[in-house]
């Protein structure tokens, strides 16, 4: 009865599975963490352990389904909304830069050095940069530090969550105090609405571009696909090449950076992948690509990249938080908000939303209250979430897979 539909099925379910268990807890549960453990689970029992080949979802999401994804990336940045937003950038780098500078030379004589290379840019970001470092482990024979990238990314929001919470809550009535005072003026809604075009990939739509639209009769799925084909094409192409000084520069940062120009001069439709209906199919090929990694993953394996993981988070979060005090105060930013948008690097979108709007709801009294600390935080929160996971931490993966 087993064949490669069956085995798309289990995949679906498992993935579903952390899908409702996410949605039922408000995100305060990882989806990634319970897909994981199920797939974990009946690995261990009565799953093939080839179910994603078998599904023919690889090897489609670790070659073209993450440059197309990457590439997608940067149709959704808009350069208008993070120069404005500038502050935030600065001291989210900062963070990650804390971050990054801990791990490396405190870390480092912990843990050792592959897991820190493996597991340090999945913890500054998100799905790209785990398959990155995955990938690369894997190519290497790094098994052990192959599985601490994807486990790094499947629970890194435990530690994130919280924190975040507990920053946004003390932001939010620092906030309250002022407004109910008289101190402040009401709720810019334009900030919001902003920031959801800007998550949605619809804020520079109506930009006028160097290359004429297509009409839209003619710009199907299918001409979105050769669109993206050929900047991954590009992307790729520009990832052999190596540069005095600098050497090879990984094609996934090409296909970030070549997202965004394309985009910008016409060539790329905004928010390219939702516009072809095809976001959520390349998204759950490369989540399974991604969980296929746990399939010789042993408990005694398990067992002996958990305490390198809290090691590893607990100094990542140090160095974060002790850059982003120095620059905050700099920059005469409030460190709360400023902690709570360099967080969002363990998790991002869409919990850094939905944390943010739940913080807001339980601490105003009114619709107005709400409005206003929503005007205040969540533009931020969500510019936060780009730096560090969309853009940021596909650079840093490009980066440290040279350095096993």
């Amino acid at each position: 009865m087993y064949n490669f539909a069956l085995a798309f099925v289990i995949c679906c379910v498992a993935y579903l599975i952390g899908e409702v268990v996410s949605q039922l807890t408000k995100a305060w549960i990882p989806s990634v963490f319970v897909t994981a453990c199920v797939l974990l689970l009946g690995y261990w029992t009565v799953i093939p352990k080839t179910l994603v080949t078998d599904a023919v979802l690889i090897p489609f999401g670790s070659t073209i389904g993450i440059y197309l994804l990457i590439t997608h990336m940067g149709t959704i940045i808009s350069l208008k909304q993070l120069a404005e937003q500038w502050k935030t950038i600065v001291v989210c780098l900062a963070g990650l830069a804390g971050m990054c500078a801990a791990c490396w030379f405190i870390a480092v004589p912990i843990i050792g050095r592959e897991f820190v290379v493996a597991g340090l840019p999945p913890l500054t970001g998100g799905i790209v940069a785990a398959v990155t470092m995955q990938t690369a482990a894997a190519e290497k024979g790094l098994e052990a530090a192959a599985l601490f990238a994807i486990a790094m990314y499947c629970v890194q929001g435990f530690a994130g969550y919280p924190l975040t919470a507990v920053c946004l809550q003390l932001e939010g009535k620092k906030l309250l105090k002022g407004y109910r005072a008289g101190e402040v003026k009401g709720a810019d809604k334009n900030a919001v609405a902003d920031a959801d075009k800007m998550e949605a990939g619809t804020s520079n739509a109506a930009e006028k571009t160097l290359i004429p639209p297509i009409p839209e009769k003619w710009n199907g799925p299918v001409m979105i696909f050769l669109k993206l084909g050929i900047v991954a094409f590009l992307a790729t192409q520009l990832g052999t090449i190596a540069f005095p000084g600098i050497g090879k520069i990984s094609g996934a940062v090409w296909a970030l950076v070549l997202g965004v120009i394309c985009t910008k001069i016409g060539l790329l439709d905004t928010n390219a992948l939702n516009k072809a209906n095809s976001y959520g199919i390349v998204m759950f090929a490369l989540m399974m690509y991604v969980f296929d990694g746990l399939n010789d993953a042993t408990p005694e394996m398990l067992g002996s990249v958990i305490g390198p993981m809290i090691i590893l988070i607990v100094i990542g979060v140090a160095g974060m938080a002790i850059a982003e005090f120095i620059v905050a105060k700099l920059l005469k930013l409030s460190y709360t908000l400023a902690l709570a948008n360099g967080l969002t690097a363990l998790y991002g979108f869409p919990p850094n939303a939905i944390i943010t709007e739940n913080t807001c709801k339980a601490l105003g009294q009114d619709q107005e209250e709400v409005d206003y600390l929503m005007s205040q935080m969540y533009p931020s929160m969500i510019v936060g979430g780009f730096t560090t996971v969309t853009i940021t931490s596909v650079i840093i993966a490009g980066l440290f897979t040279n350095l096993f």
